[in-house]
């Protein structure tokens, strides 16, 4: 199945009142994961790569254009409708040659308007679609606590100023959700996002998915939130099996089975089935089971 306009996924999911979810992926096993759940649940998906905790020395390598590849390869093979989405940027180059690698949906992180409004003009030209953020989300820090430093919730106002500037087809807003978090459930504010969603009329997003409150996500579905970004608890999963897979290897074993065979006892693959566990998981949290078709 060809790409899709991550606009109409996200129009599609507000019509019929539920999310879509976001499922970083970071190699081709978990791309493949994530593809493998959407197609179990018959759901939408927006497939992608995230630049924010990624070297930038890699990515100035030729990382975008690697990611690039290996997401159109894998969108083109899915059964279930899909977009791909370069999260993050760092630098408006990446964004731009993120556009020139097949990606059809890219963020880039900045509250300077002219240059998304910039960006909007170039990637709508490709028919590429923009998602921007305004606010600054708080990050949980490896002990569970959370560094609010340079957090900014964001203001209603504020963010339709921004949209209507830069014509930007989707929005990421800071009401209490948290990046990174793990061990602990962020505390959100459904008012606030009910302000801001009266404000503006484009789909509404959620970065830092994994610590969300469970009980929550009706109330920001209905609050306008079309799209829930989720990480943390991906690498999590897959992690927590990798490192058993990798103790459990006697010492006698051919590398070439344990590493990279895609077989029973490639190491690498074992964390798969857990991360495909938790993407059903989140898609029917949020209500994507079925809307395939």
């Amino acid at each position: 199945m060809a790409l899709e306009p991550m606009t109409e996924i996200l129009a599609r999911a507000r019509e019929g009142g539920y999310a879509v979810g976001y499922f970083e992926a970071w190699d081709s096993y978990s791309l493949e994961a994530v593809v493998d759940a959407a197609e179990a649940e018959q759901a939408p998906v927006i497939l992608g790569f995230g630049c924010l905790l990624l070297e930038q020395q890699w990515l100035e390598g030729g990382g975008i254009e690697t990611l690039g590849c290996i997401g159109r390869h894998a969108a083109a093979r899915a059964r279930v409708p899909v977009a791909l989405l370069l999260n993050e940027a760092h630098r408006l180059e990446h964004a731009l040659r993120g556009i020139e690698a097949g990606f059809n949906a890219v963020m880039l992180c900045t509250n300077d308007v002219d240059v998304t409004a910039g960006l909007v003009e170039r990637a709508h030209e490709r028919g590429v679609a923009v998602e921007a953020e305004v606010g600054e989300l708080p990050a949980g820090a490896a002990d569970g606590e959370i560094n609010d430093s340079h957090a900014a919730l964001t203001d209603p106002d504020e963010a339709a100023e921004f949209v209507a500037a830069t014509g930007v087809d989707c929005l990421g807003v800071s009401f209490g959700n948290v990046h990174t978090l793990e061990g602990h459930v962020a505390s959100v504010d459904l008012d606030r996002l009910a302000a801001i969603r009266d404000r503006i009329e484009v789909p509404l997003v959620v970065h830092g998915g994994s610590s969300f409150p469970a009980d929550s996500v009706a109330g920001a579905i209905a609050r306008g939130v079309a799209k829930f970004n989720i990480g943390t608890v991906l690498k999590r999963a897959y992690l927590d099996v990798l490192s058993t897979a990798v103790i459990s290897v006697e010492k006698n074993e051919s590398p070439h089975d344990i590493v990279g065979s895609h077989g029973s006892r490639d190491v690498l693959g074992a964390g798969k089935p857990s991360v495909v566990d938790v993407v059903r998981e989140r898609i029917r949290l949020y209500g994507g089971s079925g809307r395939a078709s």
